[in-house]
């Protein structure tokens, strides 16, 4: 079976790569499993300073890179690099704090001494999705090589090329064979490698049907999982805030990565006494956005990912219109000059959306803004909750009581306070209710595949 890389500007395929057989996933899985000795014998010191060479390689390949991102997935070139510019922030921020999270923890007991070891479990899976190729991946690979647990990648199938290509640039570092090995598989084949006793975990992020499927299959098999699902965020703005800003934020928040992000800023709350200013100078700005070639400098919206996902995007919006829901902005199926056969989506906005509307309650993934008008802090915070949804969050407000209030009952993983939600290597990441369990980055991110070894010495 073959896999294809296939540009959504054109859906013309223009790379063709062979699916991991059999026998080379066997292979792949013991090579990964001696991978665990060889990563352990680096060294701590070594394998920081292995990290450092493949943030050089990273920044060295942004170009080249990046380029490969847009064509396989749609996202800006502009966008693109910078995604690659912040894996290798990643990896120079566990060069420089994992020898000190990975450091023994001395710990007071009343007889003897204690502390508390760090070391790693072995091969970790991760399965990952195709809308941040590269990040997406480093914020797992960068935390797991640095406690010398191997990766083992199952990227997102229309992806293959930004996958083998990490593959080749972790190598290139000098990481030793075994440390990360990209598996060209399909989703039925996952189970398998969860199941089979030489993967020690395995982190998702994907939708909420991919996260229970590998969270049911590792939890029969006793593994540890981590899961980043889905969002539908709320991006609620208040009388006091600067309305100018919270619109540029708004409009970056929903339409950065052609509005496919499980962070992105989806449900906008807007106070009644300044919806329409905020709903105004929004739909302004929205719809003034340039659609285009991705790889051209001038282009603010590049195309969806794949002509299934504008399918959906388009039901959802005309599912939630007939229940009653409003379009006032964008909403359709898009053209660009010279590329009529591209998954091109014009930005789009409704208003007054029922319960009953898909919009309400399902995430769309595609730059579509929700808005909704209400009379204050609490009834605002009661909607951005009415949600299975618990990723991200942000309020607009000059008010530092109201900040206090949204914080402590807002249910959700971060909360961003005038400013968008954006995850950053020094701080944990992940959500709660649907959007999964765990967290990502910092030294959680570390964390969550490491024996916390309990030590305890007498007599010496």
């Amino acid at each position: 079976m073959t896999i294809q890389s296939r540009n959504p500007a054109t859906n013309q395929a223009f790379e063709t790569y062979e699916e991991t057989s059999p026998d080379a996933l066997e292979e792949a899985l013991a090579c990964a499993e001696e991978g665990t000795e060889a990563l352990r014998l680096m060294g701590v010191r070594e394998r920081a300073r292995g990290l450092e060479r493949l943030a050089d390689l990273l920044e060295e390949r942004a170009e080249e890179y990046g380029r490969l991102a847009s064509l396989e997935m749609g996202k800006t070139l502009r966008e693109a690099k910078a995604e690659v510019r912040k894996c290798a922030l990643a990896c120079r921020y566990y060069a420089q704090e994992g020898p000190g999270f990975l450091a023994d923890e001395p710990v007071k007991i009343d007889e003897g001494s204690a502390y508390v070891a760090h070391l790693p479990l072995g091969p970790i899976l991760a399965v990952m999705p195709w809308n941040f190729p590269f990040w997406q991946v480093f914020r797992f690979a960068a935390p797991a090589l640095m406690a010398a647990n191997p990766g083992l990648l199952k990227h997102a199938s229309n992806v293959p090329g930004c996958a083998l290509a990490i593959e080749k640039v972790i190598l290139d570092a000098g990481f030793p064979r075994g440390s990360f090995k990209t598996l060209l598989i399909g989703s039925k084949r996952v189970e398998g490698v969860i199941r089979d006793p030489r993967a020690k975990g395995v982190t998702l992020t994907g939708s909420g049907p991919a996260g229970a499927a590998v969270a049911k299959a590792a939890g029969e098999e006793i593994k540890p999982s981590l899961l980043e699902l889905g969002g539908s965020d709320p991006f609620i703005v208040m009388p006091s805030a600067d309305i100018g800003a919270a619109v540029d934020a708004a409009i970056t928040g929903r339409t950065q990565n052609n509005g496919q992000s499980c962070i992105a800023a989806k449900r906008f709350i807007v106070h009644d006494e300044v919806y329409d200013r905020f709903r105004d100078a929004f739909a302004e700005k929205l719809g003034a956005l340039r659609l285009g070639d991705p790889l051209a400098e001038d282009t603010d919206i590049g195309p969806l990912a794949s002509a299934s996902a504008l399918d959906e995007v388009l039901e959802q919006i005309e599912k939630s219109v007939g229940a009653g829901a409003k379009l006032t902005l964008g909403g359709t199926r898009g053209e660009v000059e010279g590329c009529p056969e591209g998954n091109w989506f014009v930005p789009g906005m409704l208003e007054d959306i029922p319960e009953e509307a898909p919009a309400f309650r399902d995430e769309i993934f595609a730059p579509v803004a929700l808005l909704f008008r209400v009379p204050s802090l609490d009834a605002a915070i009661e909607l951005a909750n009415d949600s299975a949804f618990g990723l991200g969050s942000a309020i607009f407000t000059k008010d530092r009581a109201e900040v206090d209030h949204a914080v402590r009952r807002l249910e959700a993983g971060a909360t961003a306070v005038n400013r968008i939600v954006a995850s950053d290597p020094r701080l944990p990441f992940g959500g709660i209710k649907t959007s999964g369990y765990g967290r990502e980055l910092a030294k959680d991110g570390m964390m969550a595949f490491v024996n916390k070894k309990t030590v305890t010495v007498s007599g010496l």
